[in-house]
């Protein structure tokens, strides 16, 4: 499984990430191409998926939430998330395992 979606900047590691709200559950799915599919059950309104996706990045990661944050893409399907306190190595054990 190809692992393009994680890279290292600075202190924080950054995830290439495909939302997709509205989906029956909150799953993270699979790699497709340099970006890691995650679904959340929150619909695309008043921030309500990237919340959900921030929430569910923190709790895979066994990080605060307030280590997570969307830095780019906010309101797009394609996202980059800064994770704090992890390295790369870390989150792509917890993520693909």
């Amino acid at each position: 499984m190809k692992s393009d979606f994680v890279s290292t900047d600075g202190p924080n590691v950054r995830l290439s990430v495909r939302l997709q709200p509205r989906a029956s559950r909150s799953e993270i799915r699979e790699v497709a191409g340099s970006e890691l599919r995650v679904n959340v059950k929150a619909p695309p309104v008043d921030g309500k998926a990237n919340e959900a996706l921030e929430k569910l990045r923190a709790k895979q990661l066994d990080v605060p939430r307030s280590h997570v944050s969307i830095i780019r893409g906010k309101s797009s399907h394609s996202k980059v998330v800064a994770i704090a306190g992890q390295t790369a190595e870390q989150i792509k054990q917890r993520l693909l395992n």
